[in-house]
């Protein structure tokens, strides 16, 4: 039992740290492999650990977002968070969609966190997505550590290094856009320049 502690713990750990960390599900596929785990109860840990963490991420980051980004991104991190705390049904479906893709949810809760918003209408949507793309993610990777040649073969085929070029571009925009301009003027900025 000890095990899933474990899972629930360093999801919370790692989903509660504000800057780059490595993804929860990582971990989950950590305890699976070596503790050989149940995958449906570690995921169930997990995304409950990540829900807390991301909730603890939320309450904290008002008291450290100054100190981390400049004013700029400050405002934009703001002004994203008051969109989450808007209207329940549009919070809870861009926060469900957003879940269930393999992008870092940090942003989100910092945002929500920077505007101060209460990110307990939100945290339904994100334990129901993060269950659900977390389970792909551990399955996915218990299935490659189990043939990890045909892994290796895979990476370097060209098929798999355009989807990973892409994924990078796609990580790297979203970290990169101005969601101000693209949410309240529907304009497409990039702002390089996000920290002091």
């Amino acid at each position: 039992m000890w095990p899933y502690a474990g899972v629930f713990l360093a999801s919370l750990i790692v989903d509660s740290i504000p800057v780059f960390a490595p993804p929860a599900w990582t971990l989950m596929v950590v305890f699976v492999v070596k503790y050989k785990l149940d995958v449906w109860k570690t995921v169930a840990a997990g995304s409950f650990g990540s829900t807390l963490g991301r909730w603890c991420l939320s309450r904290f980051m008002p008291k450290i977002a100054h100190r981390l980004l400049n004013r700029r991104e400050n405002e934009n991190i703001a002004f994203a968070g008051r969109k989450l705390g808007g209207k329940f049904w549009p919070a809870f479906t861009f926060t469900l969609l957003y879940s269930l893709t393999p992008l870092s949810t940090t942003a989100l809760f910092t945002a929500a966190g920077a505007a101060r918003v209460n990110p307990l209408p939100i945290l339904p949507a994100f334990l129901i997505g993060k269950f659900f793309s977390d389970a792909v993610m551990v399955f996915a990777s218990r299935g490659a550590i189990r043939s990890f040649k045909d892994v290796l073969e895979g990476q370097t085929s060209p098929k798999a290094l355009v989807f990973t070029a892409l994924g990078l571009l796609l990580i790297t925009a979203t970290l990169f856009i101005d969601w101000r301009e693209l949410l309240d003027r529907r304009r497409l900025t990039f702002r390089f320049n996000i920290l002091r």
